[in-house]
């Protein structure tokens, strides 16, 4: 994984390229034959003016003849291409292959950021035609949220203190700074009642991942086995969904991912969850079944998702601290919990930690992939 944050030191391919080799050495495998490289990428053509990043990144790895495709799903790409490689080993069709998710956002203004990511929801007769962005959905779910169940600005920003806290453990994360409960609930206003310090900032960086067979894995290293993965699409348009108080592609991807690994939510160690904007942490910890609907909030406010609590959540910082390169995303929440399964997450380290589970999701809920994994 790279550093994320404002990186006018790497260009995009080079970000990828760090993450792609950082993963290759860590299999300590000299002779390893790569079948495959996914790139995981939202929006390069937009952002950086470049696509076909797939082959690019597989030669600048040196990897040639290996397949090679960039995969595209707003700010799942990079589960989803996590996905795809996973699919195919366990199809039997490759041994092995590299994941890296990759997104390069901080040289433009904010407001043509804001544009390209509000394009996840774009629908010909959609809300984006009126002028609506991502901040201005998860307002509207919010305060749908809060006149249904007790939550609070106060909770929202209990989320943002937290994973500021994490992030600061985290080296690899785009904030080091903790923040106090009084400078979140003071921060400007978004989306009324989002807060500039409810929102995760705009990223660079990139995460890299290497899958193989369980055959063809060295026995000598700490091994990380996926047990599940659950993919869900919701419709595109926010009114037009059927729940108003859930996410259901999450509900759905989770109880996927539950049933193809046979766990269950209080199997569960620890879990990087999609925070883009706080409120949602809170809403997948009930989605997901690791608290009772309408709890989420309670279980925050009680510790239950600190590092030491009963169940940890983002303890890399999440999407909030850690940062939203969005493309990358999706991979650098595996990662993190790759480190917490193998032992190797430093002061962040959930102790005794076994068996984890990611959330990434494209738009506001449009398309979840939940990934859960267990170490050796």
């Amino acid at each position: 994984m790279t550093k994320f944050g404002k990186r006018e030191d790497k260009g995009l391919i080079e970000l990828a390229v760090e993450a792609g080799l950082g993963a290759l050495n860590d299999s300590g495998q000299k002779e390893l034959k790569v079948d495959a490289v996914y790139v995981g990428n939202a929006a390069s053509g937009q952002f950086c003016g470049m696509e076909n990043l797939g082959p690019i990144v597989a030669e600048q790895l040196g990897l040639l003849p290996c397949e090679a495709e960039k995969i595209e799903n707003t700010t799942a790409s990079g589960s989803c291409a996590l996905k795809e490689a996973y699919r195919a080993i366990a199809g039997g069709f490759l041994d092995c292959a590299l994941v890296v998710g990759v997104e390069k956002m901080t040289h433009l203004p904010t407001e043509d950021v804001t544009k390209i990511i509000a394009a996840a929801m774009t629908h010909p007769t959609g809300e984006t035609v009126h002028g609506v962005t991502m901040p201005s959905l998860a307002a509207m779910f919010s305060r749908k949220y809060m006149e249904k169940f007790d939550l609070s600005t106060r909770h929202l920003a209990l989320v943002a203190v937290k994973n500021h806290g994490n992030a600061t453990l985290n080296p690899y994360a785009h904030f080091q700074k903790k923040i106090t409960l009084e400078e979140a609930m003071s921060s400007r206003i978004v989306a009324d009642p989002i807060r500039v310090t409810d929102c995760a900032p705009i990223s660079d960086g990139a995460a890299a991942v290497l899958l193989q067979s369980e055959e063809t894995a060295p026995p000598t290293k700490p091994t990380v086995m996926i047990l599940g993965m659950g993919h869900s699409t919701d419709r595109q348009m926010f009114y037009q969904r059927a729940e108003e108080f859930e996410i259901t592609a999450v509900k759905e991807a989770g109880l996927k991912a539950f049933h193809d690994s046979g766990l269950a939510p209080s199997d569960i160690d620890v879990a990087e969850l999609h925070d883009a904007f706080t409120v949602l942490e809170i809403v997948e910890s009930e989605d997901l079944g690791f608290f009772p609907k309408g709890q989420g909030a309670r279980a925050l406010e009680d510790g239950l998702t600190q590092i030491t609590g009963e169940m940890p959540i983002n303890t890399s910082g999440g999407l909030k601290g850690r940062g939203h390169p969005l493309g990358a995303t999706g991979v650098a929440q595996i990662v993190e919990l790759v480190w917490q399964l193998r032992g190797q997450a430093g002061q962040r380290q959930v102790h005794g930690a076994r068996r984890a589970l990611a959330c990434n999701f494209a738009g506001l809920g449009n398309s979840v992939v939940a990934t859960v994994l267990q170490g050796s």
